[in-house]
């Protein structure tokens, strides 16, 4: 896995374990919540095994925008998007960007299609996923064919 350059603000960092700069997304209570539907903050323990998982199953990226680490975004084997950026962060079409730029990696790698969950209460993130193409294909589920 290499870095990948998205424009002059933007670039995607290998994962490499960073509890400072990743834990404190995971424990703003709105952004567990858009992402994982939970209402519970991610301890350290439960941030090493989704990292982990991430890692392991696909490749998982930093995000860094400005100099500064604002999220992550991960392409599974499966062929599945995630993505997170603060809160503080979003609504700058940094996700937007990001995932444009992982649509590029699926490509490299031969997917067909890529496909992201969002819960039905993301307003934000569907209109994100959407806006780049994606379209829905189950209660939950969207997919952007490449």
């Amino acid at each position: 896995m290499i870095e990948r350059i998205i424009d002059n603000e933007i670039r995607l960092i290998p994962y490499y374990r960073n509890d400072e700069a990743s834990l404190p997304w995971y424990q703003d209570p709105d952004v567990c919540k858009q992402v994982d539907n939970r209402d519970e903050p991610y301890d350290s323990d439960l941030l090493h095994r989704m990292y982990d998982y991430l890692c392991s199953n696909g490749e998982c990226y930093y995000i860094e925008y400005k100099g500064k680490l604002v999220g992550d975004v991960s392409l599974r084997e499966n062929a599945e998007i995630a993505i997170v950026v603060c809160k503080e962060m979003q609504n700058q079409h940094i996700g937007r960007r990001c995932v444009k730029e992982i649509l590029k990696l699926a490509k490299e790698k031969g997917m067909d299609s890529v496909k992201a969950n969002i819960y039905s209460f993301n307003h934000q993130s569907r209109h994100m996923f959407e806006s780049i193409g994606f379209y829905k294909t189950g209660d939950e589920w969207y997919q952007f064919d490449l």
